[in-house]
């Protein structure tokens, strides 16, 4: 027993010097900034970037708990002093990365204030033995890493009174929607939301909207719905900067998804719809696109000389591929587009219901 109290004050002990350390770090940046005439916020976006070397505005201001409209404002205050500079990923275009601007860590007082500091951490890392470093090494990385998702739970916006729910990008760089809901009318929509991960309203009762480690879960509670009830309906808009899957169950009278530049990684829409129109992106490999569940009506449009292999295991009265219709067809039947190659870029399209209408087609 008297182990375990000790070994539970210890504890204790370390959580406070961990706390204090959080604080000492906070008040170094004040101080560090007033000597280079320069914000605490400026002072550590210079050494955030010196030890990453580059990152996103959306990860930077993750990183600081700064909203991107605040933080945006920072950043061009410091392109303005030529000390950051922004350009595109050679990668990926729709990227933009923030860097230090050339010789801006040659600025005296900064350059000065940050050696100072670390020269004194190595002298007291030179104290212990390689395994001792190993350990703290180790311990601090951990820290570190459940620091910033800690920062990243507490910057999750949750819906507001108005319908209205988003979350930034961060450092994400790839995520999964999952919505879960009956009758309902759902708008997906694709498009640059600069550090944002995704932007969201709602129409009538607001579901339950969670975000954590990249994966976006927007759930309707299962309700009867009768006469006079406000209806429910969502917009949901993802950002381009990343690949998606996305999971669409529970059923729903009208889906629209226009996806446009989207990365789609993969698409499954179960538990049936009244009408469905899904406009796909160019895909970037074999991207399979699952449908199960009834449906009236379901629309599949994806680029011209997009190639699609696809497999109708359910019935349709009409069934529309390309250019050929078929009529009270189902059961097995596999089509592919004109000239598909296996080893390029198409869509997998699985379709396990039945349609009075299906269709599947190229602008």
């Amino acid at each position: 027993m008297g182990s375990q109290k000790k070994q539970s004050a210890v504890v204790e002990q370390l959580v406070r010097e961990l706390r204090q350390g959080h604080g000492l770090g906070a008040s170094f940046f004040r101080a560090a900034a007033a000597q280079a005439e320069m914000t605490d916020t400026d002072m550590q976006v210079i050494d955030i970037l010196e030890t990453t070397g580059e990152a996103t505005a959306g990860e930077l201001a993750s990183l600081m708990a700064l909203s991107t409209g605040t933080f945006t404002a920072i950043l061009k205050r410091l392109e303005n002093a030529g000390l950051v500079r922004r350009e595109r990923d050679p990668n990926d275009g729709r990227r933009v990365i923030v860097k230090l601007a050339t010789g801006a860590d040659s600025k005296p007082d900064i350059a000065l204030l940050f050696a100072s500091l670390s020269d004194v951490w190595a002298e007291l890392a030179a104290q212990y033995d390689d395994e001792q470093k190993a350990v703290l090494l180790d311990f601090l990385q951990r820290s570190n890493a459940l620091a910033r998702e800690e920062i990243a739970l507490m910057r999750e916006e949750p819906v507001s009174s108005e319908g209205i729910s988003a979350a930034p990008l961060g450092s994400l760089e790839h995520a999964q929607l999952v919505i879960s809901s009956d009758t309902f009318g759902l708008n997906l929509r694709a498009e640059d939301l600069s550090d944002a991960l995704y932007h969201a309203r709602f129409e009538g009762p607001v579901p339950d909207v969670k975000v954590k480690e990249g994966v976006v879960t927007i759930r309707y509670p299962r309700r009867l719905w009768l006469p006079g009830l406000k209806k429910r309906a969502a917009e949901v808009t993802l950002s381009v900067a990343i690949p998606w899957q996305i999971v669409l169950q529970g059923g729903a009278s009208e889906i629209t998804a226009e996806l446009g530049n989207l990365n789609l990684v993969s698409l499954e829409l179960k538990g049936g719809a009244h009408s469905a129109r899904l406009e796909l992106p160019a895909p970037a490999g074999v991207v399979p696109v699952r449908i199960s569940g009834g449906a009236s009506e379901t629309t599949i449009r994806r680029p011209a000389g997009t190639a699609a292999r696809v497999h109708l295991k359910g019935w349709a009265s009409e069934f529309v591929f390309d250019d050929q219709t078929f009529s009270a067809v189902g059961n097995d039947v596999r089509l592919q587009s004109q000239g598909f190659d296996s080893a390029g870029p198409f869509y997998d399209i699985e379709v396990d219901s039945s349609a009075s209408q299906l269709t599947i087609t190229t602008d």
